[in-house]
């Protein structure tokens, strides 16, 4: 059948629904976004990774969870002609995990640090902020269970924001426990909702058995009301898991990164453990916008994948979302990430000063390496010394205490002693010379 052409060029083509393209006039946002993050994973030490657009629909199906709206409602999954069931990456971390196993990471020293940025696509309503085909830059950690990443990953994105002039920011923070503890909460709360089951909108009476965790994501008002008097997890956690979630809120206090504890916050991805956060934006007149970033702590999911018991941790920025909210503000490229410095510390104390003092050393612009999931200081010499870095700042309790640090020479094995607050500053001297 000929096609008529006067009605063809009437109506011409479009881009699909919730699909759009990005013009040269926005290119200059993306392209700003991108580079803040580039130099950031620099400084941070994360390696560039890019999976493909396409990957085997099980891998989300297992890894993202059966339960989730994005398996059940959102993946463009389709079969090949060879008979193949594949999917259009609704996200990214499994991706991760599947590159992780598949490339044998798990034999490289630990901690495996990544970081990515690309397209990905859901099935959903168009609205502001939430397309079809998206974009989002992530970073993960594979291979470390301290706390300290776990506040790290939420700095990073703290500050590629704080770099593209947002304001106002605030971080919501929770932990929503693991297999040991979980499980017992599950029943506190399945047991609370039945009884509020005719208050509940329809998608959360079936979320009731499927996954009663997602009713406290629910942002239909009837289900906040149910929600707000349903029993906190933070109530239950395990010893482990209580432990773990005190030290990144101490960490979070020792940076002053603004945050809100919010013990309902549970994000709607199955393979979540402990730690979940989003990271938000406020308007002038303090109301919360949605969310920009958004991530957690996933120790099950790399064995779940069929690899290791590995733990991990990550978060992620929908591109799309940032540019909506960003105003035309001046870049300036970081220094080079030549890293001559690095740092070492010994104990708790010590590691929430050195969090705080390579938070310093980034502001002066000084590079500087460290492992703070590493408490050995051999191992951490061995580390300095395979980046061949020239010095070696130490702190420990004792240090830590007294407010000192030491400054050792790498080549000639001096130390000397410094006061902690004079440290950017003599290293600064030290490294232009």
């Amino acid at each position: 059948m000929e096609l008529n052409p006067s009605k063809t060029r009437k109506r011409g083509f479009q881009s699909p629904q919730g699909m759009h393209d990005i013009l040269p006039k926005e290119q200059k946002h993306f392209k700003k976004i991108y580079n803040i993050a580039e130099n950031i994973a620099n400084f941070y030490g994360f390696k560039l990774i890019e999976t493909p657009i396409i990957e085997e629909a099980g891998l989300f199906e297992k890894g993202t969870g059966p339960s989730t709206d994005i398996v059940q409602k959102q993946m463009y999954t389709f079969r090949t002609k060879g008979g193949d069931w594949l999917t259009l990456r609704p996200e990214g971390t499994p991706s991760l995990v599947r590159a992780y196993i598949e490339h044998g990471m798990f034999n490289l020293p630990q901690p495996i640090k990544l970081w990515y940025s690309g397209p990905f696509f859901r099935y959903e309503r168009p609205q502001a902020g939430r397309l079809r085909q998206f974009h989002q830059i992530g970073f993960e950690v594979f291979g470390e269970s301290s706390a300290v990443i776990d506040t790290q990953i939420i700095q990073i994105f703290y500050n590629i924001l704080k770099e593209l002039r947002f304001k106002n920011l605030t971080v919501e923070v929770n932990s929503i426990g693991d297999s040991q503890c979980r499980p017992y909460y599950k029943k506190l709360l399945v047991n609370y909702l039945k009884s509020k089951t005719e208050s509940l909108c329809h998608s959360c009476q079936k979320r009731i058995k499927e996954n009663p965790l997602r009713i406290l994501d629910c942002q239909e008002e009837k289900c906040q009301r149910v929600k707000n008097q349903a029993p906190q997890i933070i109530d239950h956690l395990c010893q482990e898991c209580h432990s773990h979630f005190k030290e990144v809120l101490e960490f979070l206090d020792e940076l002053e990164l603004p945050y809100f504890l919010n013990p309902y916050l549970v994000r709607g991805l199955d393979y979540y453990t402990k730690t979940v956060f989003e990271i938000f934006e406020k308007s002038e007149e303090g109301q919360k916008q949605g969310a920009i970033v958004a991530g957690g702590r996933y120790d099950t999911l790399v064995k779940l994948l069929s690899g290791k018991d590995t733990p991990g941790v990550g978060g992620a920025a929908g591109l799309e979302r940032i540019v909506n909210l960003m105003k035309a503000k001046a870049w300036t490229s970081s220094v080079e990430a030549k890293k001559q410095i690095f740092l070492a510390q010994l104990g708790k104390l010590a590691k929430r000063k050195s969090l705080r003092l390579f938070e310093e050393f980034r502001q002066a612009k000084i590079p500087l390496a460290e492992t703070f999931g590493r408490d050995s200081l051999k191992a951490q010499l061995r580390s300095a010394d395979k980046i061949e870095a020239e010095y070696t700042l130490i702190i420990g309790q004792k240090e830590a205490l007294e407010g000192i640090i030491l400054i050792r020479n790498m080549k000639t094995g001096k130390q000397e002693v410094v006061k902690l607050e004079k440290i950017v500053k003599e290293m600064k001297k030290r490294i232009k010379k």
